[in-house]
């Protein structure tokens, strides 16, 4: 992360995850990093998308602290014990659509809420992964709705924040960003293992794109490959 300023501070949501935890590593073993903090349903300083109050509370509890340069919410859920991806309309149902929309979308926008204002003023980038099959333009195969719809959701989220972020903050970054496939809970039921890339490739990968993204680039849907995805 040569782009971000000497000892700069991070902070991964979601560092119990695969992806998370890979990006927590990486960070750690950055050597300009100052500090990278992970926060996940049982840290010390809780943060629960269940618990709208302890997004609040966590960023009230990180706010007597340094400001953040880099910010990566690494959350997300495709399926569970009882959520399967809908291969038709049949198959909707409003508890499962719930339960993706409050992971994926509800979670994430209360995040930029009471997030991006820790942001430091100088160069910073906020991270919110998303999903290439929450393209709209890019859909051709159907199905997957509640997951598809979660994540388009996101980007809409993604890019209203980043122009009313770019008003205050003119040298921040706040993008949506596709990890690609990667080998994971979230993916192995999809032959993750077999297709998909170890986590601390993703994540590196996935850390080249945000070095290289400038005010300019704000507000924008990216690939693990740096490419611009359609929305």
């Amino acid at each position: 992360m040569d782009s971000l300023p000497e000892q700069f501070h991070a902070l991964v949501i979601g560092a119990s995850g695969a992806l998370g935890a890979a990006f927590v590593d990486l960070l750690r073993d950055t050597p300009h990093c100052a500090s990278v903090q992970g926060l996940h349903r049982n840290s010390s300083i809780r943060l629960d998308f269940a618990d709208e109050n302890t997004i609040a509370e966590a960023a009230q509890a990180l706010a007597g602290g340094p400001r953040f340069h880099l910010i990566i919410n690494a959350t997300g859920i495709l399926h569970d014990g009882t959520i399967k991806p809908e291969k038709r309309l049949a198959d909707l149902s409003y508890a499962n659509m719930q339960a993706l929309f409050q992971a994926n979308t509800i979670g994430p926008a209360l995040l930029m809420r009471h997030f991006l204002p820790l942001l430091d003023g100088e160069r910073a980038i906020m991270a919110m992964l998303s999903a290439k099959v929450g393209s709209i333009g890019d859909n051709r195969l159907g199905g997957w709705y509640s997951y598809r719809a979660s994540k388009s959701a996101l980007n809409m989220l993604v890019r209203t924040a980043a122009i009313e972020l770019a008003r205050s903050q003119k040298n921040s970054v706040l993008v949506a960003l596709h990890p690609g496939t990667v080998n994971s809970r979230l993916s192995r039921p999809f032959h993750g293992e077999v297709i998909g890339r170890p986590a601390h490739v993703a994540a590196r990968d996935m850390l080249d794109v945000l070095d290289k993204l400038t005010p300019n680039d704000t507000g924008s849907f990216r690939s693990y490959d740096g490419a611009s995805l359609p929305w």
